[in-house]
C-alpha cells in the first residue's frame, strides 16, 4: 500500500460534502433546509468562486456547526476516509481555534476556551482506529485583532503533544496594513521554539517578501515561482518548501487552467525548492489527495520521477514526522505497532 503525507489541509474544508449535508439533516435541519436536496447543497459547495475571498467564506457555514460537541463526529469521519481512501500515513490539520468557540462568549472568555478546542480535536483525531500520525497548526487570522492572534501562538506553546506549528490564514491580500504587527507575531513563535508556515503569494495581492525568513514553510506560494522567480536561490538556501494545492487555485479563480502549473513545479525543481502536494480543503473540492497526484501526471505537469520527489519531500518537511524519510521498513514498523495497540 501507498502512503501518502498531507501538510495542508483546513478542519474547515476537510469535511465532504455527503457527511456535512448529513449532520444538516440530523442536527441543522434550519441549514438543510436552505437548499431543499443535497444536489443542490453540493453544487453550491463545490462549485468554483471567482476569488479567494468569496471561496473562504464557505469556511464561515462549516466553522459555526464545528463545536466542541460536533467536532469528534466530523474528525472521525475525515481520519476514516483519510485512511480508507487516501491511504496517508501523516496528516496536519490546521485551523483557527477561536472561531470554533461560541460567538456569544465575550473575547476574552472565546480565548480561554480555545485549549479546550485544541483537546477536542487532538483526542478526537488520535483515535487509534484509523492509524494515521496526526498533528494540528494552528492558524492566526487576518480577521481577528492582535490579542487573539498573540494568544493563538501562545496555546501553540502549551499544547505541543497536539500542534505542530502556527499559520496565518484568512486571505493574504488582506495582511499588508498589518505586517509588522504579523512580523512581530511570528518572531515571537519562533522565540518559543514553534514550527512555522503562512499563507503567502497564493494571490497576485499577497506577495510579501518581509514575512518569507520567519517561514519555514510556505502555504501555496506558487506566485514566488510564477512572478518572483528571483526569490528561489533564497528560498532554496532557507530549505523552504511550498504546499502548493492545486485544485484550489481553479476553484479561487487564481488560475484558470492547471496546466499553468507546470511552470511552478518546473521552475522550483530547477532551483532545488521541495514541492509537497496538498488538498488544501478536501470537502470543498470533493477531490482527495490521490486525484490530486493524478491530475499533475495526466496533465503533464509533472511526471512520476517527479512525483515521487514531491511526496518523499512532504515527509521530510512534516512538522512533526520523526523520521523525515519514508522507507517502508519503518513505515511497515509504525502500522504494525499502531495495529497491535488497536487490537
Amino acid at each position: 500500500m501507498a502512503l501518502y503525507a498531507e501538510l495542508h489541509r483546513h478542519l474547515g474544508g476537510s469535511v465532504v460534502p455527503r457527511v456535512l449535508w448529513r449532520y444538516f439533516e440530523r442536527k441543522r435541519s434550519d441549514l438543510a433546509d436552505s437548499f431543499e436536496t443535497y444536489d443542490n447543497f453540493e453544487e453550491f459547495f463545490t462549485r468554483p468562486r471567482n476569488t479567494l475571498d468569496e471561496y473562504l467564506e464557505l469556511h464561515t457555514l462549516v466553522e459555526k456547526v464545528q463545536t466542541d460537541e460536533s467536532l469528534p463526529y466530523f474528525i472521525y469521519r475525515l481520519m476514516r476516509g483519510a485512511y480508507v481512501f487516501e491511504n496517508l500515513a501523516y496528516l496536519e490539520l490546521r485551523y483557527t481555534p477561536y472561531l470554533r468557540t461560541p460567538h456569544d462568549l465575550t473575547q476574552t472568555e472565546r480565548i480561554d476556551r480555545m485549549a479546550e478546542i485544541v483537546d477536542v480535536v487532538g483526542k478526537a483525531s488520535q483515535a487509534g482506529e484509523y492509524p494515521i500520525v496526526t498533528s494540528q497548526i494552528l492558524c492566526m487570522h487576518s480577521r481577528l485583532p492582535y490579542e487573539v492572534n498573540r494568544a493563538i501562538v501562545e496555546l501553540a506553546a502549551q499544547k505541543r503533544q497536539y500542534v505542530c506549528a502556527v499559520d496565518l490564514a484568512g486571505g493574504d491580500g488582506h495582511y499588508r496594513d498589518r505586517l509588522p504587527e504579523f512580523i512581530e507575531l511570528y518572531d515571537y513563535a519562533l522565540s518559543l521554539n514553534l514550527n512555522t508556515t503562512g499563507h503567502v503569494y497564493e494571490t497576485t495581492a499577497g506577495c510579501y517578501p518581509e514575512l518569507l525568513p520567519f517561514l519555514m514553510r510556505i502555504g501555496h506560494g506558487i506566485q514566488i515561482p510564477l512572478l518572483h522567480p528571483e526569490l528561489l536561490s533564497d528560498l532554496a538556501a532557507r530549505g523552504q518548501c511550498l504546499e502548493v494545492c492545486p485544485t484550489t487555485y481553479l476553484k479561487t479563480g487564481t488560475l484558470q487552467d492547471i496546466r499553468q502549473l507546470k511552470v511552478v513545479f518546473d521552475r522550483c525543481f530547477e532551483a532545488g525548492v521541495d514541492i509537497a502536494i496538498c488538498t488544501d480543503n478536501a470537502g470543498l473540492h470533493n477531490v482527495r489527495l490521490p486525484f490530486e497526484y493524478e491530475s499533475l501526471l495526466t496533465h503533464d505537469i509533472i511526471n512520476f520521477k517527479q512525483l515521487q520527489a514531491c511526496q518523499d519531500a512532504a515527509f521530510r518537511h512534516a512538522f512533526a514526522w520523526k523520521h523525515k524519510e519514508r522507507p517502508a521498513s519503518i513505515l511497515n514498523d509504525i502500522l504494525a505497532s499502531e495495529l497491535k495497540a488497536v487490537r
